[in-house]
């Protein structure tokens, strides 16, 4: 039996961002970075791989760890990190991993028989002389991969581009032979950085970092990171090679510029920065991005949206929400976690988790987890303070007739319920103090048809919030 897919979409002890998505046979992918829960750095676990059927986002299986950073000759001792990847076939049929360490400007390649099997380390990004791409005197830093092969001929793009470094020109894009390795066509700048985007049309949505590359409807789609952080945004070319021609927003984690449930400046969750890309799954596009919870930038989730190609090649903006690669809303009955809220604020305004190393304070609730890194359990939403919200997008309902949720804390109040941000209170259910999970419940007649659940804490004190479930009867 198919299950219901949530956002995210791994189990939510799994904290993969930078998702870099691929159908191969009958699965679906996800290559990324792997924070840890609690960690002070980013993506300071090994790499591992996750797959699902195509006809079934909900059931995802956890293939291992497919690379360790101890693996790259030049970290033995596993001191460095590894950043974000991306995966491509080569030529040869075999699956190349590219991926850039944080304490060097190379690129390093590992590959693989298989997608999600052990992958081997074989050698740098270089010119012919022997020289590794990023060390010669006019290169830049590489960051970031992302990888496109046609043919015998491999792109690879790369960049990060700090707001203010005039040093840093853009992302880059790197033509590489059918080695996979040997650089056969010099770097060449693709999207401006915010020093250079004048007259460009990236003005305001400049690079920043995650290179990512599709092809799709005969167009190359760069999917990337601007200044902003928060958004992915794309640009489209005729070419690999470009020249690229920025779009617009395919997703904000903070769901900033939608207007279409609430007005386009107004964040509806905690942002912070954005990485990930565009696949075809079953005739269907999704966008793979990332949200952040533990209230900091270093425990990051995965999530996927719908998106629609447009015949012109745009594709519109589309909302985070809770059920992104269910292909419709989810079930109007039936319990659900807290953990797949799409929405999180409180009466104190805030666009993102901070600036790497901080961590939100007390006002804020955050989605979080009791067990260590790496242990299975339910995480759940903490610190609801009066006026804190977490949102839920979207149910299919038919006759919900009552609403129990399961809290703890040291709070008394009521959960007042909605099904628009700003709409009428369509019912309450009174909350008690207590230290251990508890269920309390009420009639909450949801009206018939697809629609969000708000719940918003009114009272006194603090309290987690772990799961509700939807009642018909």
């Amino acid at each position: 039996m198919k299950k219901q897919a949530f956002n995210p979409y791994l189990p939510s002890w799994e904290y993969i961002p930078d998702g870099e998505p691929y159908v191969f046979g009958d699965r679906v992918y996800v290559y990324g970075s792997h924070d840890r829960f609690g960690g002070y750095a980013y993506c300071q676990n090994d790499y591992v791989c996750w797959s699902a059927p195509v006809d079934d986002l909900g059931n995802w299986r956890y293939e291992g760890v497919i690379y360790p950073r101890n693996e790259d000759p030049q970290n033995k001792d596993g001191q460095m990190l590894l950043f974000a990847p991306d995966v491509t076939v080569g030529p040869d049929g075999r699956y190349y991993l590219y991926y850039v360490l944080d304490g060097l400007n190379v690129v390093s390649v590992a590959v693989c028989d298989e997608p999600a099997g052990r992958y081997q380390f074989c050698g740098y990004v270089h010119y012919e002389d022997g020289t590794r791409l990023g060390e010669a005197e006019t290169d830049e830093p590489q960051f970031d991969p992302g990888v496109l092969t046609e043919g015998d001929r491999t792109y690879l793009y790369t960049g990060f581009c700090m707001p203010g470094d005039e040093s840093r020109h853009g992302s880059m894009v790197t033509v590489l032979g059918p080695d996979m390795l040997t650089v056969v066509r010099k770097p060449e700048f693709v999207a401006p950085s915010r020093s250079y985007e004048a007259g460009t049309g990236f003005e305001g949505h400049a690079f920043f970092e995650a290179s990512s590359i599709r092809k799709a409807g005969g167009r190359y789609y760069f999917i990337y990171s601007s200044v902003l952080s928060h958004e992915l945004c794309y640009a489209v070319s005729q070419s690999p090679l470009g020249p690229f021609r920025y779009m617009g927003t395919i997703v904000s984690n903070c769901d900033l510029f939608i207007d279409s449930y609430k007005p386009g400046d107004r964040p509806m969750y905690y942002g912070g920065n954005n990485h990930g890309s565009i696949v075809e799954i079953a005739g269907e596009w999704y966008i793979f991005y990332h949200r952040h919870t533990n209230g900091t930038n270093y425990s990051r989730q995965g999530c996927m949206e719908k998106i629609r190609i447009l015949e012109d090649g745009t594709i519109p903006q589309v909302e985070m929400t809770s059920c992104g690669g269910n292909g419709g809303p989810l079930k109007g009955e039936g319990e659900y976690p807290a953990y797949i809220a799409c929405s999180l604020y409180c009466r104190d305004y805030a666009l993102t988790v901070g600036a790497p190393g901080e961590w939100m304070d007390c006002r804020f609730p955050k989605i979080t987890q009791d067990q260590p890194d790496g242990a299975e359990g339910e995480a759940y939403i903490a610190n609801m303070c009066p006026g804190a919200v977490a949102g839920f997008k979207y149910f299919e309902c038919r006759g919900v007739k009552r609403i129990a949720v399961r809290t703890r804390g040291g709070a008394r109040g009521r959960f007042l319920v909605r099904t628009a941000w700003d709409g009428e209170v369509i019912g309450s259910i009174e909350l008690g103090w207590n230290n251990e999970w508890k269920i309390y419940s009420a009639e909450v007649a949801v009206p018939d048809g697809v629609h969000a659940l708000y719940f918003e804490f009114e009272g006194y004190g603090r309290l987690s919030f772990a799961g509700f479930e939807l009642m018909t009867a």
